[in-house]
């Protein structure tokens, strides 16, 4: 094949998006996601920040704080149940359901989505717990813990945004698009349910969930974003085939 004819085909490949060279791993982001995931992953760290600024070296709650989390305490919702459900977010859960993931995505020959599980977790969570809280220094008066950012709630939408991503490039099979959607909006719920119970429980001020929340989305599609680059995806492509 003449150089002419290297360059028909590679016009032919981008005329087809549908299409990828071989050796080059599939991206994460489809075209259309990629601008909307990085203004959403600018406008969380924008919020981390601003938040992050406003509370740094605190000891009480703001007035959404003490609104919300006044009516959280005011359900009355039994301890057990909320130590319960706070355990999904602590390490030995969310390794075991980070690897689920991740092993998931090898079965289906997708490297690249389970580097992002495992990544995209590991990062989220090492920058609140190494990062962030020791820069903020909020604390909560009844435990006089370091309770910006929830490191638990971090964790967890970080996991849920990774699957939300990993459902959202999975190629056409027996998983329809309002299985995939029920999925992910459960992982969502259930992250949810995690900051309530911290909240619950004295731990974590309303807005230290909120802004653990947007560590763990912003992170995930900051690293999708990152792994979707040509070159990334090229490697990828040599250990995926």
């Amino acid at each position: 094949m003449g150089p002419k004819d290297q360059v028909a085909v590679a016009a032919d490949v981008r005329r087809r998006p549908g299409r990828r060279p071989a050796g080059i791993a599939a991206p994460l982001l489809p075209s259309g996601v990629r601008r909307p995931a990085m203004i959403i992953a600018l406008g969380c760290l924008v919020l981390v920040v601003t938040l992050g600024v406003l509370f740094a070296h605190q000891s009480h709650g703001r007035a959404v704080d003490q609104a919300v989390d006044s009516w959280v305490m005011g359900l009355h919702l039994r301890s057990g149940a909320l130590e319960l459900i706070s355990q999904l977010g602590d390490a030995p859960a969310m390794t075991v359901m980070t690897a689920a993931l991740a092993l998931g995505c090898l079965a289906a020959r997708r490297l690249s989505g389970a580097v992002l599980a495992v990544a995209g977790v590991l990062l989220a969570s090492g920058l609140t717990e190494a990062v962030v809280k020791p820069l903020v220094h909020r604390t909560i008066t009844a435990s006089h813990y370091v309770t910006y950012p929830s490191g638990h709630t971090t964790g967890l939408f970080a996991l849920s945004t990774a699957l939300a991503v990993v459902l959202i490039s999975a190629p056409p099979g027996r998983v329809g698009p309002a299985v995939r959607i029920g999925i992910v909006a459960a992982a969502v719920v259930v992250s949810g349910a995690v900051g309530v119970a911290m909240i619950g429980l004295g731990y974590h001020y309303f807005t230290d969930t909120v802004a653990g929340a947007a560590v763990g989305i912003g992170v995930v599609l900051g690293t999708a974003l990152l792994l979707d680059l040509e070159a990334i995806r090229h490697w990828l492509g040599r250990f995926s085939r």
